[in-house]
């Protein structure tokens, strides 16, 4: 069954990684600025406690007692700020991580939906499954990030400031050291850039070659190809490790340059602290909150660092969701749309000469039942070329075309989650009398939990013909002014389809329902059949008039074979 996806978030036209980004924090402006002034707070008390105790070791060598107090309250109340702040700090980062997240699961989604039945044509599965698993957690991070890096850098700037007004030499170190360092770490980060762009492509493809075969196990087991494929996935699996080590190698160089350089620049600080501090260039309350500070840089430093590697991690996974986004359908609205007043009258296919009549049953027998298939397409819009009353669907909107016409064929799915939830989200009130239509009663009856059951993913605990009757009562519920069935009960049994063809021909009666089938039971009871073969319609009446008459229908009807 195919829905129609809700209306354009509001993503930006400027579709790029960076402007994807931007629009993220732009559409979460307010937590992710309370973030960053948190975080700048945050570490600005971090930042002023070495200055504090080497003021109170000064007051203390000094002995005087006035200034110690003073500088003792001044930690308590650093140290209650960093506390506070750091709280606070933290829950808007969850926040902020969270909604970039689930923001961009909206907007695949919303996008996804958008492009409806084009989506398995113009996006590979694998590729769709990485976005929702992987990718949405990088940019979560890269937002998330914003805070802590933006109060890292004012951190470094304040201490840069303190030092030069204590220390010009000590001062001028940290001023020069710090570029030099994160121009090292800048060395790692574009190759790693690469590295991980060329992992996530390979994980996007073996994710869809694992889809395919879980998908298709029983058929390849059949045919004895579950080993090829088996090996196909084993190669492409190595393809991906090979490209994670790869990713990792610079990761690792990465993480160790992170440690490394801190500390070789703490031992730098360090070692002239103490040199200035023999010579009496600076006192030992100074060389203290240097030495602190050494070691607190370490901290900073490495948040920025780290603020590098996860907005390069968000951006390639943000050209990800771009490169999705940019997936245009094959179905768009026109530019100018017809009124939806204007949809009423007869539905047709010019192409088939296909027409149903508002009001009727009708249904369409094609000696290939593929072409019975894409006339149901053309008429639901799936495909263009079908008209409704003169006018060609092409000229509304697809929404409207939806809300008025259902396609309901044997490649839709069923869902994870409660079977009440999957048949009636809406809780419309059809649902019992859907079940009846549908002979699915005794399915509701046999699941544990009843309506309020689990389905397994995509209802694999149903045989076919079960799957089968619980999509047709899915289409029931939806009550659509035209419904088009495609060979609604060709995986259930001669006593339930009989069942089924008589409840549907009353709850259907006077509703402009199409039947794509070609089973005995059901023909007997439409209003109207229609005989395709060769792609156009070759005779239109009853069932028994054309068993009669139409020697070709009697064939596919009666499945005889050519003589």
């Amino acid at each position: 069954m195919r829905n129609l996806p809700d209306a354009d978030p509001g993503v930006p036209d400027e579709r790029s990684a960076v402007a994807y980004l931007r629009w993220l924090i732009r559409r979460a402006w307010r937590p992710l600025y309370a973030a960053v002034a948190l975080a700048v707070l945050w570490m600005l008390c971090q930042a002023l406690v070495p200055a504090i105790v080497g003021r109170a070791i000064d007051a203390a060598t000094g002995r005087d007692r006035r200034a110690l107090l003073v500088w003792s309250l001044a930690l308590l109340a650093a140290g209650i700020g960093q506390a506070a702040f750091g709280i606070a700090r933290h829950r808007f980062a969850v926040v902020n991580f969270l909604g970039a997240m689930f923001t961009t699961v909206q907007v695949t989604v919303r996008h996804a939906g958008r492009l409806g039945s084009a989506l398995s044509r113009r996006l590979d599965t694998g590729e769709v499954v990485a976005i929702g698993t992987s990718d949405i957690r990088q940019i979560g991070s890269a937002i998330d990030i914003t805070a802590r890096g933006t109060g890292s850098l004012v951190a470094v700037v304040t201490v840069t400031v303190v030092l030069l007004t204590t220390s010009v030499p000590l001062g001028l170190v940290v001023v020069l050291g710090v570029p030099l360092l994160m121009a090292v770490v800048g060395l790692l980060i574009r190759p790693l850039h690469r590295r991980q762009a060329a992992s996530r492509e390979q994980q996007g493809v073996l994710t869809g070659r694992a889809a395919d075969l879980v998908g298709g196990l029983r058929v390849l087991r059949g045919i004895g190809g579950e080993a090829v494929l088996g090996e196909r996935y084993r190669h492409e699996s190595q393809k991906l490790r090979a490209a994670g080590v790869r990713t990792a190698r610079v990761e690792s160089l990465l993480e160790a340059a992170q440690v490394l350089l801190p500390g070789v620049f703490l031992v730098l600080v360090t070692w002239l602290g103490a040199r200035f501090a023999l010579t009496g260039r600076i006192t030992v309350g100074q060389l203290v909150s240097f030495y602190a500070y050494a070691a607190f840089l370490v901290t900073p430093l490495r948040q920025l660092t780290e603020a590098i590697d996860k907005l390069t991690r968000g951006h390639v996974s943000a050209r990800r969701v771009v490169g999705m986004l940019r997936t245009a359908t094959d179905l768009p609205d026109p530019a100018v749309a017809a009124p939806a007043e204007r949809f009423r009258g007869e539905l047709a296919d010019p192409s088939s000469g296909v027409t149903i009549r508002p009001g009727e049953i009708t249904a369409i027998v094609a000696s290939v039942p593929a072409e019975a298939a894409a006339i149901a397409d053309r008429l639901g819009r799936y495909a263009d070329g079908a008209t409704v009353g003169g006018v060609p669907l092409s000229e509304f909107e697809l929404a409207t075309v939806r809300e008025r016409v259902l396609v309901a064929d044997n490649d839709a799915r069923l869902f994870t989650g409660p079977l009440r939830a999957d048949l009636d989200p809406y809780d419309s009130g059809r649902l019992p009398a859907a079940l009846y239509t549908a002979a699915a009663t005794d399915i509701v009856e046999a699941l544990p939990g009843g309506l309020d059951g689990e389905v397994a993913e995509r209802g694999r605990t149903f045989s076919g013909g079960q799957q089968q009757r619980l999509r047709l009562v899915r289409a029931l519920v939806a009550d659509p002014d035209v419904l088009i069935l495609v060979e609604p009960t060709s995986a259930v049994d001669a006593h339930t389809e009989a069942r089924i063809a008589d409840r549907l021909i009353t709850a259907r009666a006077g509703r402009t329902t199409v039947i794509c089938t070609s089973s005995p039971l059901v023909l007997d009871r439409t209003d109207r059949v229609l005989f395709v073969e060769h792609g156009r319609v070759a005779a239109d009446g009853s069932h028994h008039a054309l068993l009669t008459n139409e020697p070709g229908y009697a064939r596919t009807v009666l499945r005889e074979e050519d003589k």
